[in-house]
């Protein structure tokens, strides 16, 4: 049997940056063991009915790169779209955010690499990039259906990679990946840590060889990330005011410093431009009030003047603002001096937590996540019928499915051991 927590090689590596992976040969199983009492045992490991043949692999470079992965999956999924006619006629490909793409047959662009043109429209202009694609190599699936059956000792990493691709695809564009896990924004449910952070739900999923068969590993997952509310609400809560009426008096030095350390560097969307949500991501907090925050304004002839955020708002805007005396919030570059009053702002949903819980944060976690077994059952088969991973169409295509229930596995119940204390058993 392979052993089950050997990982796949890193997503998004090349071939050629993956070192050579050692042959491992599969100590033979000595015997069964017979001592204790028999039961039946669930596993949260779904069996995945794997396709014959191979999958082809490409290199994928994108330009400009650097991209966050929900943007390459958003690249690659207009490209597919773009040129489907041409390229793509009834493939549905799949992506792993980062340099690798599969088909279940051969793209019509032979071996040498080919650059497409894709634009994204924006909010403001439209972003253009430029795809490079390149035929790798066949990922043979005989091969991994041969070391399942044991026929080989060697396990074919890139097969199983590849796999995991297909497998993940579509939740990678439907929910929130995190790691190995996708989370969803909550729905019949709330659970706040405080500091405008809350948890958020979710499942871990991954694709294992085990013996005889490919398997799909679902848990449960949860972690924090910060609420979607009005930056106004997320100070009050970040900094423990009840009322915001009764905030009539500037940030104190320390009220702004703990704001500024829990607000930097995330995404904040601007709310008084309409239908025209364009998001920013913060940089600092200023020490001024809205009031006096001025800023190098150049009017239409061309003289450039200081001006007030509070001013600009009213006069650009026809906004008077409500709370004049808090701050402003700094976003993009710094050396541009784009400011923001902190009651136009909304804080962008889906973002992560990744800053070190509260001891009390931890502990309401703890609370929100503890769950029984048979507790833990269910909700794992219910995520596993959510995900519906047979009406995925990409799945469809490679001609992978799932098993929705879970593998039975014999387990036995040992005899506790004695216990020798001073000279005596027990």
């Amino acid at each position: 049997m392979f052993p089950m927590n050997t990982p796949p090689p890193p997503v998004g590596v090349p071939p050629a940056a993956v070192p050579a992976i050692p042959n491992f040969q599969c100590p033979a199983r000595p015997n069964h063991g017979s001592e204790g009492r028999h039961i039946l045992l669930r596993a949260n490991h779904f069996q995945v009915r794997m396709p014959k043949g191979v999958i082809h692999h490409y290199d994928i470079s994108i330009s400009p790169d650097k991209c966050p992965r929900r943007v390459n999956r958003e690249i690659i999924e207009t490209m597919v779209l773009s040129y489907s006619q041409k390229i793509f006629a009834g493939q549905k490909p799949v992506f792993d955010g980062r340099k690798n793409l599969y088909s279940r047959d051969p793209l019509p662009i032979g071996r040498e690499k080919v650059e497409l043109e894709v634009t994204l429209p924006g909010e403001g202009k439209d972003r253009v990039f430029k795809v490079a694609i390149k035929w790798v190599a066949q990922v043979s699936l005989f091969a991994l259906e041969e070391a399942l059956e044991g026929r080989t000792h060697q396990i074919p990493f890139e097969a199983i990679q590849a796999l995991d691709v297909v497998m993940r695809h579509l939740p990678s564009m439907t929910y929130t990946p995190v790691g190995r896990s996708f989370f969803s924004p909550p729905v019949d449910y709330d659970h706040p840590l405080g500091g405008g952070r809350e948890v958020w739900f979710g499942f871990h999923q991954s694709v294992r060889p085990s013996q005889w068969k490919m398997m799909l590993n679902i848990d449960v997952s949860a972690t924090a990330f910060y609420k979607s509310q009005p930056v106004i609400e997320f100070m009050c809560e970040v900094l423990d005011i009840q009322n915001i009426q009764e905030q009539r008096r500037p940030l104190t030095d320390s009220q702004r410093v703990k704001f500024t350390k829990e607000i930097k560097g995330l995404k904040v969307e601007i709310t008084h431009c309409g239908t025209m949500k364009r998001k920013y991501r913060v940089c600092n907090v200023t020490r001024r009030p809205a009031q006096t925050q001025s800023f190098p304004l150049q009017l239409e002839s061309g003289q450039t003047v200081e001006c007030t955020v509070a001013k600009y708002f009213l006069e650009r805007y026809k906004m008077k603002l409500q709370f004049p005396h808090l701050p402003c919030l700094q976003v993009g570059q710094e050396q541009k001096h784009t400011y923001l009053p902190l009651e136009v702002c909304n804080i962008v949903g889906g973002q992560r937590c990744i800053k070190k819980l509260t001891d009390m944060q931890t502990s309401t976690m703890i609370k929100a996540t503890a769950r029984s077994a048979p507790d833990r059952e269910r909700e794992i088969n219910n995520l596993v019928r959510k995900a519906d991973f047979n009406r995925d169409p990409h799945l469809q295509l490679f001609g992978v499915s799932v098993n929705y229930r879970m593998t039975d596995v014999q387990g036995r119940v040992l005899a506790p051991p004695k216990i020798q204390y001073g000279g005596r058993v027990s």
